[in-house]
């Protein structure tokens, strides 16, 4: 038994194990990506893909036989949205809206479906299957007449003030990248890939918005010139009727606190590849 054992792993490992073809190993790669991004969430319930953004990205991909690959990637994002491009009555006039910069890091392990040999014509092209986690920094901020305003620190939702024990939500977050591609190796040393790769997150509050609107008082006192800023941005819908705000009717729904917030990454990527040339094998 113990033999038959030893004999599986070790037929395993060579299975996984990279392997020369006509005389060259690919062993890895490293790249860059341009693309664009969308969010999910309480300003966008129904996954709309009107308002996308820029996003680029570097990453290295370690090779473990030809089906199997491990990538670290680093991205820039930006992502944003508007109750103004909604369809719901009540959206349009919560009147809210956000913008964001992401930056994330990630461990991503692709799954190629076929063999996949860089300059080899008979498996140059694969569809592939990428499964990660990662870290995301994001701060949301709005525009109030003209000028450029962060969100978080405003305790839009009464976090400042411990409403029904609400605190600051944190600018760091957790999120499971799960996605596909395709991959063409356009000659020995490079390789053209193309991706789309959904982010699952930790965070509600990556549009600023989760749960319900807080009382005006004690939490949003006015300052010498009048309401708050923080007042001001946390219901907007004072744009659209002023005799009416949203706010004014206690434990009004503000967002959806039941389901995260997610993002998406279409890219398009260049990859230049690692590898060896050794004695050509005869499988």
């Amino acid at each position: 038994m113990k033999s038959k054992i030893i004999f599986f792993l070790v037929g395993l490992i060579s299975w996984f194990s990279p392997k020369a073809q006509n005389g060259y190993e690919h062993q890895g790669e490293f790249g860059v990506t341009v693309g664009a991004a969308h969010y999910f969430g309480d300003l966008n319930t129904r996954a709309g893909l009107n308002r996308p953004k820029p996003a680029v990205g570097i990453f290295f991909r370690k090779q473990f036989g030809n089906y199997v690959g491990l990538r670290i990637a680093g991205r820039y994002a930006q992502v944003g949205y508007s109750d103004v491009y909604s369809k719901n009555d009540y959206q349009r006039t919560r009147n809210l809206s956000f913008n964001s910069n992401l930056f994330e890091l990630a461990v991503q392990g692709d799954f190629n479906f076929f063999k996949y040999i860089p300059n080899d014509p008979d498996h140059s092209f694969t569809p592939y299957v990428t499964l990660g986690l990662g870290l995301f920094t994001y701060d949301p901020y709005a525009y109030y007449n003209g000028e450029k305003v962060f969100l978080r620190p405003l305790g839009t939702e009464g976090q400042t003030g411990g409403f029904e024990g609400r605190k600051e939500y944190n600018t760091m977050a957790v999120c499971i990248p799960f996605g596909v591609g395709i991959k063409y190796s356009i000659n020995e040393k490079m390789n053209l890939s193309i991706e789309v790769c959904q982010r699952f997150t930790t965070t509600d509050y990556l549009d600023d918005v989760s749960t319900t609107f807080a009382p005006k008082n004690p939490y949003f006192p006015d300052g010498p010139n009048g309401p708050s800023l923080a007042y001001l941005m946390q219901d907007r819908s004072y744009e659209i009727n002023p005799t009416n705000m949203l706010s004014s009717v206690p434990g009004r729904q503000r967002g959806w606190s039941k389901q995260r917030d997610q993002y998406v990454i279409a890219e398009i990527g260049i990859s230049f590849n690692i590898g060896t040339y050794k004695c050509p094998t005869t499988d």
